[in-house]
């Protein structure tokens, strides 16, 4: 982490589909998948209303293979980690952008989703060189 800055993402969801999982050219795994979360509020006239939103992760190397192992659509996840913004020309010369949650924690919230059972797993930390740079968990002040 840079002094003096913090870009960092908890969000508690369900899963909107099993992880997409492919290797990259130097065989690192990595994992997508979209998170649901949910929202109530009023309107002007006084409803309730709830808002779906929804995020896009991405896991590397250790953290994506416990993706593909373990998440199912439906089960409902902790993720932690951190925005990161992309953009790129489509094939017709179109200007795209996404925004990732880029996850260096995951944590099943419950089991038995689409046959998962038993505790979650602990998951090892995610080595540097995974795409997650370096970071310093000091307190700038």
């Amino acid at each position: 982490m840079s002094k003096g800055t913090v870009n960092k993402v908890m969000l508690i969801g369900r899963l909107g589909a099993d992880p997409e999982v492919r290797y990259v050219p130097s065989g690192s795994a990595v994992a997508n998948f979209n998170l649901a979360t949910n929202r109530s509020f009023k309107d002007k006239e006084g409803k309730l209303q709830e808002q779906t939103d929804w995020h896009r992760i991405v896991a590397w190397s250790r953290l994506a293979e416990f993706a593909k192992q373990y998440l199912r659509k439906g089960m409902r996840v902790y993720i932690e980690g951190r925005l990161q913004y992309r953009d790129w020309q489509d094939k017709d010369g179109g200007k795209r952008n996404a925004t990732d949650i880029v996850a260096n924690d995951i944590q099943m919230l419950e089991s038995g989703a689409k046959g998962a059972v038993g505790p979650a797993p602990d998951v090892p930390d995610i080595p540097e060189d995974t795409g997650g740079g370096a970071e310093d968990d000091s307190v700038p002040f």
